[in-house]
């Protein structure tokens, strides 16, 4: 028999072998492949991590998965249209589809500060380094793959296009922008999460493809024509029509036009309310918002993804890594290179944030096998050293949490099972996420599992069956040194504007946590999360914050000045300076001055909060304070479902016992880590 030759082993050899367990991203690529075209071109903002956290690769998964052959087009070059044509023209024309996204978060909040300074990092790129993307990324790269490929159906989707959909409130530009689908070269967009809704859409295109006669889909062909009529009618799908279209649409409601919500902020704060209110998959319903002559048409939510739905997307064959062709390290991947998604959605409802309306207020939980599955596969990764930093998704603690009873769920709509208090409806049984964290431990390889998903102390108290069981099996098991938590703020007011726990909650899990820590043996913290500026928030409000903070003797290292988002509830308070649910009028910090002074209030040990600190001091003794902290300044009453009751204050020992000994809010900075470092930024 004749001796097999020694396979040949290069640096060439090497990078084909790990490019080829990716998808392609380049014609030599597709050629290791032996592919000779694509089906579908997919055009990303960040760089291309293969993680199911990441939106485009995780949907070029999904795509393989059904079938189709799939290019990822990640940072195109977008300065001068011959090198953008050239980038997206690389991998050929697309036989079915371009789709289309910005990246993980909206662009204008990748690329601007707060403070609306533009960010010289970006943790989505190679390198943290910015400037990948433009500004308004969906509007960019759609118009660019319509001139590359102007017969081929061009399809945008993720965060960025899912909170634009309607007429929004734009923060970087301080103005009413109009839906994102009156600017984009696009046939429709995607909102939410996309499995469900891609998955229907390529039934309608191959059934477009078998008249097509081994041509690529052009818009042109009546077979695209009817699938693109077919595909407008589902779920999760958002398009322009005429009036006159939209006028014959059933189980629509009609909200006020960009006009009206542009030149009247009482008619874009009932907007905000009605966007919101339609949100439920279960009964919410199609949205219609009249922009001039045409009709912005946005159909119901996707429905939830079953337990075995989950398990099929997260069970694809994703490497975990960035691709090969980076030099340098992308942050991001870095941070959840070895985390493990447990669930999406969340039932929170607070206020400034997307989650609700991109992923959905119903939690989708995997099973208890396929993330145990997946915890034992991470020792198959490059790089793995028995630490798995998080099981966790948008909360740490809603893992096959639930509405009781499907039929009240299908009929409820309220914003938040949790707030003004926790739904009796709500199953809140802790019990599975024990057993899960129990079961995880046990595996071999498995040296330590982190949780570092935000968790909702209030669910834990409000489960009097196992809350109290998970928290100490959390903090004495599952705490990397921190655990974050988001109180956002103290004051009791603003936290009902932002659908948030009351501070009482907040102290006694503070406790607990010092108390269990203790008992363990462990120095542990705390590092909570805050919002400065946030919609509601006078000076004096903040006043009372900083003299609380001061009686307990905390830092704060984590303090976010607040961005209003497109769509949210708080960003319709900014802008509109009255709460959409009540039409209670409300002070809102715009001006730089007010935000800073917010912020130098939360974080007065900072050395350029000073001066800033000390200059409000002297004004407030001059009485030339800002409009916040003058004397007439109306004082907001309370909503009537908030609870009419005095701020609390701990007690002297409690008191004693902080002031004593160093703070369980105030890791040192070494203590802090990477992964927090970046979040502070």
């Amino acid at each position: 028999m004749g001796i097999s030759p020694t396979p040949r082993i290069d640096n060439q050899t090497v990078y084909r072998e790990a490019c080829r367990r990716f998808l392609p991203t380049t014609l030599q690529e597709m050629q290791w492949k032996g592919w000779s075209e694509l089906d579908v071109l997919l055009v990303n903002g960040d760089a291309y991590v293969d993680h199911p956290t990441f939106g485009i690769p995780c949907l070029g998964r999904w795509l393989e998965k059904l079938g189709l052959r799939v290019g990822i087009l990640s940072q195109p070059r977008w300065k001068t249209e011959a090198e953008a044509l050239e980038d997206f023209r690389r991998m050929g024309r697309p036989r079915f589809f371009v789709g289309v996204s910005s990246g993980t978060v909206d662009s204008m909040i990748n690329n601007y500060t707060a403070n609306k300074k533009p960010r010289s990092d970006d943790q989505y790129s190679e390198g943290g380094v910015g400037g990948k993307r433009p500004d308004y990324a969906s509007i960019v790269y759609s118009e660019l793959a319509r001139k590359a490929f102007p017969e081929t159906p061009v399809i945008v989707g993720g965060v960025e296009a899912s909170l634009r959909r309607l007429a929004h409130y734009d923060y970087w530009q301080n103005r009413i922008r109009p839906s994102i689908l009156t600017e984009i070269a696009a046939d429709f967009l995607v909102f939410g999460m996309g499995e469900r809704t891609v998955r229907m859409m390529v039934e309608e295109f191959k059934k477009a493809e078998a008249l097509a006669q081994g041509r690529p889909l052009s818009v042109t062909d009546p077979g695209v024509q009817a699938a693109l009529d077919t595909i407008r009618t589902q779920r999760g799908i958002a398009f322009v029509s005429s009036k006159e279209h939209a006028r014959n649409l059933t189980g629509r409601i009609t909200i006020p036009s960009f006009e009206e919500v542009r030149d009247d902020k009482k008619k874009f704060a009932k907007a905000a309310y009605f966007i919101e209110y339609e949100a439920s998959p279960y009964n919410g319903r199609r949205l219609v918002q009249y922009h001039g002559s045409k009709a912005v048409v946005i159909n119901p939510p996707a429905l939830p993804l079953s337990t075995e739905e989950m398990d099929e997307i997260y069970e694809m064959p994703f490497t975990k890594e960035q691709h090969p062709v980076y030099k340098a390290r992308v942050p991001a991947a870095d941070m959840i290179r070895f985390s493990v998604n447990s669930v999406r959605g969340c039932f929170g409802g607070c206020s400034f944030c997307a989650i609700t309306l991109h992923q959905g207020r119903v939690v989708q939980s995997r099973s208890e096998k396929s993330l145990l599955k997946e915890v034992e596969g991470l020792n198959q990764v490059p790089g793995f050293k028995g630490i798995v930093s998080d099981i966790g998704g948008p909360t740490a603690n809603m893992y096959q949490l639930k509405c009781k009873s499907p039929e009240i769920q299908s009929k409820c709509r309220k914003l938040s099972c949790v707030h003004p208090k926790v739904c009796p409806q709500l199953q809140t049984d802790h019990t599975p996420s024990v057993n899960l964290l129990r079961k995880a431990r046990q595996i071999p390889g498995i040296r330590k599992i982190h949780v570092a998903s935000g968790l909702r102390y209030d669910l834990s108290i409000a489960d009097k069956k196992a809350g109290q069981e998970y928290m100490r099996e959390l903090i004495t098991h599952h705490v990397g040194g921190h655990l974050k938590v988001a109180p956002e703020h103290l004051d009791e007011e603003v936290l009902h504007l932002m659908k948030k726990p009351g501070l009482r909650n907040f102290d006694e899990f503070v406790s607990y946590f010092e108390q269990v820590s203790k008992e363990a043996g462990k120095e542990q913290y705390v590092v909570p999360y805050f919002i400065s500026g946030f919609p509601g928030t006078t000076h004096e409000k903040m006043e009372k914050i900083h003299g609380y903070l001061k009686e307990k003797g905390w830092n704060l290292q984590q303090v976010q000045a607040f961005i209003p988002t497109p769509m949210t509830l708080a960003t319709a308070m900014y802008w509109t300076g009255m709460d959409p649910m009540t039409k209670t009028p409300l002070f809102v910090a715009k001006e730089w001055k007010d935000r800073k002074i917010q912020q130098a209030l939360l974080q007065p040990h900072k050395p350029e909060h000073r001066a800033i600190l000390h200059q409000y001091r002297q004004e407030q003794s001059r009485g030339q304070g800002s409009k916040s902290a003058k004397p007439q300044q109306p004082k907001i009453p309370m909503h009537p479902s908030l609870p009419q009751e005095k701020a609390w204050r701990p007690g002297e020992q409690g008191l004693k016992r902080l002031g004593r000994e160093r703070s369980v809010v105030e890791p040192p900075r070494q203590k802090l880590g990477r992964k927090l470092h970046l979040d502070s930024r």
